[in-house]
């Protein structure tokens, strides 16, 4: 664990691995130290925005004495969004050729298991989702697209996403969904927060 200050007013918290920060994030939002305004995770690191006043040093102690177990499973309470797709995505019949299995079973083990929503970055409302599993780990593809339409949903490294609003990108693209995942005057405006589950269904499904 690294600390690092962040101008006056913020701490950065570099970690090893994603698990490492994964459970130093559920630890903080359990038991917030006095002072943190806000808690910001992404992949290895979680920002801590501080009130007025606060010496960042007088957090380290409290933060290197917090558990750092991976968590085997999603928060029983975790809020759960359900995204139903189509999946006719333009990168569907590449992500079966590279997993070596039918798009059949793309779109099985893709609504086979929860989702979790470990951080938002990129543009407003993209929630960065890691499975249960690791059986649809592909690359992202080797060249970008200049636009990719709002609602694709989308697999790269491990990961599964939805565009919440045209944008370019380079994900592999299995389905589209008409979920909107952001929206400037819903309080909050993006869908997805770190720890919401997110359910995918299959709309063809009988």
């Amino acid at each position: 664990m690294r600390l690092l200050p962040v101008g006056e007013q913020a701490l950065l918290v570099e970690l090893d691995e994603p698990g490492h920060r994964r459970a130093l994030t559920a630890a903080l939002h359990a038991e917030p130290p006095p002072g943190v305004r806000e808690i910001v995770p992404a992949s290895r690191t979680v920002l801590l925005v501080l009130d007025p006043g606060v010496d960042p040093s007088a957090l380290a102690d409290d933060l290197r004495s917090r558990p750092l177990e991976t968590p085997t499973a999603p928060a029983a309470d975790a809020p759960t969004v359900t995204v139903p797709v189509t999946y006719d995505g333009p990168d569907l019949a590449e992500v079966a050729t590279l997993l070596d299995v039918s798009p059949e079973e793309v779109v099985r083990r893709h609504t086979a298991q929860a989702w979790t929503c470990e951080f938002l970055g990129f543009t407003p409302g993209f929630g960065y989702l890691s499975g249960e599993r690791d059986d649809l780990a592909v690359p992202r593809r080797d060249t970008p697209r200049t636009r990719i339409p709002a609602g694709s949903v989308a697999l790269a490294a491990g990961l599964s996403a939805v565009y919440p609003s045209d944008s370019p990108g380079g994900w592999q693209i299995v389905g589209r969904t008409d979920v909107t995942l952001f929206d400037p005057d819903r309080d909050p405006p993006s869908l997805l927060q770190p720890g919401t589950l997110v359910r995918f269904t299959d709309r063809e499904a009988p």
